[in-house]
């Protein structure tokens, strides 16, 4: 009888100590996870400034540019000036998205509240349609130069204007209702 106490008595603590490892374990695990989930918030805060700050940089000039070359092609072919034409290079944003491509590979997304994961997803997606866009005009614009036919040229680049100048606005606002959600995920 008492070695059938002491062999249960044997067991509750083995039991005991797998569980108390376990949970330690579980513990540690969670720690990472949140560790790994405040560091991409980081990364993600400092490329969405960055981001930010490039579209703002270049906005107002997109917007002037397209007005000047929709007044340009609007004009009668005959009495059009080249002078009357003021474009200073297309000025395309290159969004940094190195934050986002390693919260990808290490799965630290699935560590965010899922919310703030959706937005900052919301966000790179935005300026996902956005880079698409400048690949298509800039790819147009080495296939068919301003030199061999500026009217057709002007044509795409009035189109490319037409939706980035939506796009921007758009993009702004994300990112000013995104930086707070990061800033408050960070500050728990």
């Amino acid at each position: 009888m008492r070695s059938i106490v002491k062999v249960l008595f044997e067991v509750v603590l083995i039991g005991m100590g797998v569980f108390l490892g376990l949970l330690g374990e579980q513990w540690r695990e969670s720690s990472h996870h949140r560790e790994l989930a405040l560091d991409s918030l980081r990364r993600f805060r400092t490329e969405i400034v960055a981001n930010r700050s490039a579209v703002l940089a270049v906005k107002d000039y997109h917007a002037t540019t397209r007005k000047s070359v929709e007044t340009y092609l609007a004009a009668d072919r005959g009495s059009r000036q080249s002078g009357d034409l003021r474009i200073n290079g297309i000025q395309p944003v290159s969004f940094e998205h190195t934050a986002w491509d390693l919260a990808i590979a290490t799965q630290s997304l699935a560590y965010l509240d899922s919310d703030l994961a959706f937005s900052v997803a919301r966000v790179y997606d935005g300026q996902q349609r956005y880079a698409e866009l400048t690949h298509g005009v800039l790819q147009a614009m080495y296939l068919r130069p301003p030199t061999e036919n500026l009217e057709a040229f002007l044509r795409v680049l009035a189109l490319y204007y037409d939706d980035i100048v939506l796009e921007e606005p758009g993009l702004v606002k994300m990112y000013n209702e995104l930086l707070p959600q990061v800033d408050r995920a960070l500050a728990r």
